[in-house]
């Protein structure tokens, strides 16, 4: 279990943490409501619910700590999901992924 993850719980944005074998120990409200329809899947392994190009990004983001992102649309919703590694003691541990729903049109700022 992930402790000290309180403050992801209501966030306005999905929350997935798995370990670096794919198997998903954390989900916030968000993420468990998105995907209640597939049952409670804490303890499942992502794996087996991606496509085979799926799992080779997974696999590339967990052996060399890279990060993924992209938009999506579904269910009539714009989201941005941004995937990322985290680690324990400077190791690779596993994988967080962010969904959160974004406007059609976003406003882009240059910063320098």
């Amino acid at each position: 279990m992930i402790k000290d993850i309180e403050w992801a719980e209501q966030l306005n944005c999905a929350v997935t943490v798995c370990d670096a074998e794919g198997v998903i120990l954390y989900m916030n409200e968000k993420a468990r409501a998105t995907f209640a329809s597939h049952g409670d899947l804490i303890g499942q392994n992502l794996f087996g619910c991606h496509s085979e190009e799926s799992q080779a990004k997974i696999r590339h983001m967990l052996a060399t700590g890279e990060s993924n992102s992209y938009t999506i649309s579904k269910g009539g919703l714009r989201k941005m999901i941004y995937q990322t590694p985290w680690r324990r003691d400077d190791r690779i541990a596993g994988m967080v992924e962010i969904s959160m729903v974004i406007p059609e049109q976003m406003p882009h700022y240059d910063r320098g």
